[in-house]
């Protein structure tokens, strides 16, 4: 276990922790964030560790484990209602029209996740909607402060694509091309998507949780083509 998990805070029944990018949730037993969230705190120390809600496995921030089955129980509806705001920054390719514009991704979305091809999906295709903001922009790259009001696999990846601004780094929906530059050129083996914001209400309080500043793979990327 390379990285070391890092709790941000902890509450009646649940942690919130810092993900890494390119690490599973809990797909890759002895390797992955719940392993390390286990190793962390040590056997008996919790009733369950499980993920209240899913992070894909390249994107960094974030992440709520609940430690007791009733918490679980009570918080996954609050994610399944659409009672917890979720913000993101994502960099993604290409320029936008001004700073600060802002818009709205709609285009509807199987609950599967897409291809680089076709990243709607095949199927049928429900809801699906994103807000955006944009924060910044360097030459090649904008920064975007993204809302998710629905939860589908990938949403944010899919919708970027389809818009003509993939995620930086993207391995699904990234061109090859791109990844290939990054990767060799830039020295950048990561993705630019990151969780950072996250407001419920637990037990009767409001709960808010921030980790504002991006990984430091994706601020150089971004500052070196600000250059």
């Amino acid at each position: 276990m390379k990285e070391k998990i890092k709790i941000i805070e902890q509450g009646q029944g649940w942690i919130c922790l810092e993900k890494p990018g390119g690490m599973s949730v809990h797909n890759d037993p002895g390797k992955d964030v719940i392993s390390g969230l286990q190793k962390r705190l040590g056997p008996g120390s919790t009733e369950i560790l499980q993920p209240v809600h899913r992070l894909d496995k390249e994107t960094s921030g974030l992440l709520l484990v609940a430690t007791a089955r009733d918490t679980l129980a009570g918080l996954s509806n609050l994610f399944a209602g659409g009672k917890v705001t979720k913000r993101y920054k994502a960099l993604v390719h290409g320029h936008f029209e001004h700073p600060g514009q802002r818009g709205t991704w709609d285009t509807p979305l199987t609950k599967s996740a897409g291809g680089r091809a076709d990243p709607r999906g095949q199927g049928k295709r429900v809801k699906a909607m994103t807000r955006y903001r944009v924060l910044d922009q360097s030459f090649h790259y904008t920064l975007l402060d993204i809302e998710l009001f629905t939860g589908r696999k990938h949403q944010i990846r899919r919708h970027a694509k389809l818009a003509g601004h993939p995620v930086v780094g993207d391995p699904r929906y990234g061109s090859p091309r791109a990844l290939e530059f990054l990767k060799t050129q830039k020295k950048f083996d990561a993705m630019g998507l990151h969780a950072y914001f996250l407001k419920f209400k637990d037990k009767g309080k409001t709960v808010t949780l921030e980790l504002p500043d991006l990984p430091p793979e994706v601020t150089r990327l971004f500052e070196e083509d600000r250059a």
